[in-house]
């Protein structure tokens, strides 16, 4: 299968984009087997291009649009998302293209001002709530969808061939050559990316419940079309908060080793009573990871050292995360760990009840240094109350 086949929508509605298998930092944060930059040229009587690309696809955007367009000129660009994966190329397409008007949200236009050295307000045209716009056979009708995930984002249906051009929701990481299945990208991705702005997501998923919706074409990853009522009850599901699986994560932040093996001894008796546990030593794995499997799973046991009188730093981190991505909804049992003055648990729970509708279990499992006979009644009342 081609990149293309993982893009590919219509005769009319072509795939432009740049495929990025180098990527391996996204957003100078989130690790990623490459992505995909999606754009894409609606060929009707006047024709309109769907967001451009960033700068590591500019070469291979201006190659596709070319080889679609020959010696056509574009009557619109169409800009959804303002953040530079997508906008960056909006400058020198304008500069190609000077009879091309620009079409988005008022605040997408005073955006443009912000990136570029140029100003093109007078060619930018501001569409509203429900605004149309034909391009002979197609229709383009724009629905805004603010802080999805930046405020001036919209999206854009078309009505001819029910086709729903999303923006970065239902994006996934992971570049279209890999040719993976999307779901684990698109978890990944929305966790971090959009997952903070659940409330929006709620509204704009209630908006494209009255849409008529043949084909989905995000910004990023692969487009969909059979499987729209799966993408659109996961979505439904992450934005509410709730839990995609039943099971415990339990990630840990252990310096010298005790902690680890007390979280893998204790998985270990957890599975072996029929639990699911997916464990996760945040000292090898990115916090991205972390933050994903945290939202996924219906239960989480956090397990850290103290450390210099507070909380060991990989778990800060992951709980720094879970705090501004709008962690909530899930029941939290602690372990911690200390030589002499452990203070893990109560640095923890300073976390956890700043957060919304986070039940911290008790007891909190406290570990002096290594795991001792004694210890096991407390793990065995955690469980308990992890039930």
């Amino acid at each position: 299968m081609s990149i293309y086949d993982r893009v590919s929508i219509s005769d009319t509605i072509k795939f432009v984009g740049a495929d990025d298998p180098e990527l391996e930092i996204f957003e100078s944060q989130y690790p990623t087997e490459g992505i995909s930059y999606n754009s894409y040229v609606i060929l009707d009587d006047k024709i309109a291009v769907m967001d451009t690309v960033d700068k590591r696809g500019t070469e291979a955007f201006f190659k596709n649009l070319k080889e679609v367009l020959g010696d056509k000129e574009p009557s619109y660009l169409v800009i959804q998302h303002m953040e530079p994966d997508h906008a960056a190329n909006i400058g020198r397409l304008c500069d190609m293209y000077p009879g091309m008007q620009l079409v988005g949200t008022a605040a997408a236009g005073r955006m443009v001002g912000q990136f570029f050295d140029k100003d093109y307000s007078d060619r930018f045209m501001a569409v509203k709530e429900n605004d149309t716009l034909s391009l002979g056979t197609h229709t383009l009708k724009f629905i805004m969808a603010p802080m999805v995930h930046w405020p001036e984002v919209m999206v854009t249906y078309e009505s001819s061939e029910k086709v729903l051009f999303s923006a970065d929701a239902f994006g996934t990481f992971g570049a279209l050559e890999n040719n993976e299945e999307w779901i684990a990208d698109s978890s990944h991705y929305y966790f971090n990316i959009v997952g903070k702005y659940g409330v929006q997501v709620q509204a704009l998923l209630k908006k494209a419940a009255d849409l008529d919706i043949k084909c989905i074409a995000p910004l990023h990853g692969p487009v969909h079309k059979d499987d729209i009522p799966f993408v659109v009850s996961k979505y439904d599901t992450w934005s509410k908060y709730e839990p995609d699986r039943k099971g415990i994560f339990m990630p840990y932040a252990s310096i010298h080793g005790n902690t680890k093996r007390a979280v893998l001894d204790f998985a270990d008796k957890l599975e072996k009573a029929g639990e699911t546990v997916v464990t996760m030593d945040l000292t090898e794995e990115d916090v991205s990871e972390a933050v994903e499997q945290a939202f996924l799973y219906d239960r989480m046991i956090l397990a850290a050292c103290t450390y210099d009188g507070e909380l060991f730093p990989p778990m800060n981190d992951l709980l720094h995360h879970l705090k501004i991505k709008n962690f909530k909804n899930r029941k939290v049992g602690l372990i911690e760990n200390g030589s002499w003055a452990p203070i893990a648990a109560k640095k923890m729970r300073e976390y956890l009840d700043a957060m919304k509708e986070i039940t911290v279990v008790e007891p909190a499992v406290t570990i002096n240094s290594t795991v001792k006979p004694a210890n096991e009644a407390a793990f065995n009342a955690l469980y308990e109350a992890m039930k």
